[in-house]
């Protein structure tokens, strides 16, 4: 039960509360008039999220050798039909404008020696479309929006907060479809707060944490997705989970992405003998796109029994691997990996999850006030396989977008209602923190045994039992134990390994990121699988 010393519970009211401090978060925030108060909330530092470890670059049309029709149809190519156009096209042709203002916000892009912006090609582009910060884009970005955030006086910037759930009008039993804030947890002193807000913005990435091996930050465990679907959102195409082919391969290194831009620079995937092998698996080579490079290495790996296989750019100059790759070329010597020299070990990891909250071009979401920006957002422009790149640009693009739409609706939304604090006079500590990290290696372990790159309707089921069974166990935890971050953490993917499941258990076909023993042909026609929340209320604890 709670104590009576416990402190009050602190309760917020803002114009914008936007949960999550990534590109597309920041984004939103750096967009919106400076009458507006804005808050605007992170799990950990505001800098933490995935962004900051992105290295490859963000795709635009910068030269004029390239057009925005090929970048339109080499996106098209790369979702294997399941792109909507009309999203790709109002994607592709506003990333100069958001490159742009990303340029006049700070960032210091690389240039080439005639003082060019220096741009690189990744798997699937036609054309070298990729303005990058050496190898640590991401981290360019992330700072210099962070630094341009913490200089604003409308924007509150608040870290160590995890949201609960969404309130919208119908958990107020108040007439109407409206978001007006969240319940969210601070972790310094583990009490649940009250944010309302006029407007609700969710930038808080993928679910990529749902997998024993993933390239993403710990903090990708799916909150926002898991969040909008018990609050009443639709969401779409959550079979279509991306691996990235590269990921370092060492027992001491945690999580660390070797950029696709490597390859795109002539680096060479070998096997253990030093053979080369993509070849035999598409014309494209190391160029093609990621979910056929993935399951290639997948192939070849279950094929030898091998660990690992690597990723050769040795023979490019010293010079030039340094320069091109600096963090890489750093980051593997601390592990003893001279990359001027020897191969980098390799092994696909999670990395990206195409699907999400479905959501139009102004970022508006199924509930009114309620708008989802980035990785959680299903926009139609992935389609069944995100092209290298996309990502930070459709954070760009979409957040933009979002401020824009809540800019010119501001006047006419009232203050949020009235809501309750956060109830915790029915619950207790939990004496059984073990339930949570034995429920978390289970889950990650069958996901990725069963939900992987290569799937069956068999494993598919499997899976489907014992999520199902965690589910009910991490319900009935829920209802009986204060909330924490690891547990909020916890049911976050359950539910979303859930959704992840129906949804790849209703493709009947191999499409994309989604390819299974099952059924390895392609439909005629290409479908999205779209969930509503009244047809699989099971699915949340």
């Amino acid at each position: 039960m709670a104590c009576d010393n416990d402190p009050m519970p602190q309760s917020y009211e803002y114009d914008v509360l936007i949960i999550g401090s990534g590109a597309a978060g920041l984004t939103v925030a750096l967009n919106l008039p400076e009458h507006l108060k804005v808050c605007v909330v992170s799990k950990a530092d505001i800098s933490s999220g995935a962004t900051l470890w992105a290295q490859g670059g963000i795709a635009a049309v910068l030269d004029d050798q390239d057009s925005t029709e090929d970048h339109i149809t080499d996106t098209l190519n790369a979702g294997a039909g399941l792109c909507h156009e009309d999203a790709v096209r109002f994607t592709v042709e506003h990333a100069r404008e958001s490159i742009d203002w990303l340029i006049d916000s700070g960032v210091d892009f690389t240039r080439d020696q005639d003082a060019q912006y220096h741009l690189t090609r990744e798997g699937g582009h036609s054309h070298r479309r990729i303005i990058h910060a050496a190898d640590a884009t991401g981290h360019a970005v992330s700072t210099t929006l962070t630094s341009q955030a913490s200089a604003r006086p409308n924007i509150e910037l608040l870290s160590g907060r995890v949201a609960v759930d969404l309130i919208t009008n119908r958990k107020l039993s108040l007439p109407g479809n409206r978001c007006v804030g969240a319940y969210i947890l601070n972790l310094e002193d583990n009490h649940v707060e009250l944010f309302r807000a006029r407007f609700t913005v969710i930038a808080t990435g993928g679910a990529s944490k749902a997998y024993r091996y993933t390239t993403n930050p710990d903090g990708a465990s799916g909150d926002g997705i898991a969040m909008a679907w018990r609050a009443g959102c639709r969401v779409a195409n959550m079979e279509f989970n991306q691996f990235h082919p590269t990921c370092l391969y060492h027992p001491h290194a945690k999580s660390f992405l070797i950029t696709e831009a490597v390859r795109g620079e002539g680096g060479l995937l070998k096997l253990p003998d030093g053979s080369r092998f993509m070849d035999r698996f598409d014309g494209r080579g190391e160029l093609a796109p990621r979910d056929i490079v993935a399951r290639a290495i997948d192939h070849e790996m279950k094929r030898l029994g091998a660990d690992h296989l690597y990723l050769d750019i040795s023979h490019k100059p010293a010079d030039f691997v340094k320069h091109h790759f600096p963090t890489i070329y750093e980051k593997c010597l601390g592990f003893g990996i001279d990359i001027t020299r020897e191969p980098i070990p390799v092994v696909p990891a999670a990395h990206y999850t195409c699907g999400g909250i479905v959501s139009d071009e102004r970022a508006r979401t199924d509930i009114n006030q309620l708008y989802v920006v980035g990785e959680a957002a299903f926009t139609g422009l992935h389609g069944a396989n995100r092209m290298a790149s996309n990502s930070l640009l459709e954070c760009l693009v979409y957040g933009r977008a979002a401020a824009a739409d809540i800019t010119r609706r501001e006047s006419d939304i009232p203050p949020s209602p009235e809501a309750p604090d956060w109830d915790e006079s029915q619950v207790r500590d939990s004496d059984e923190d073990v339930v949570i990290s034995h429920n978390w290696d289970e889950l990650r372990h069958f996901m990725w045994d069963y939900v992987g790159i290569v799937r069956t309707t068999k494993r598919l089921q499997r899976a489907k039992h014992r999520v199902d069974l965690l589910s009910a166990e991490i319900g009935e935890f829920y209802n009986n134990y204060r909330v924490t971050n690891d547990l909020l953490e916890l049911r976050n993917l359950v539910t979303v390994s859930d959704l992840i499941i129906c949804s790849a258990l209703q493709r009947r076909e191999s499409r994309g990121l989604h390819y299974t023993l099952d059924y390895p042909g392609l439909l005629h026609e290409a479908r999205d699988t779209v969930l509503v929340p009244t047809t699989y209320r099971t699915l949340s604890p």
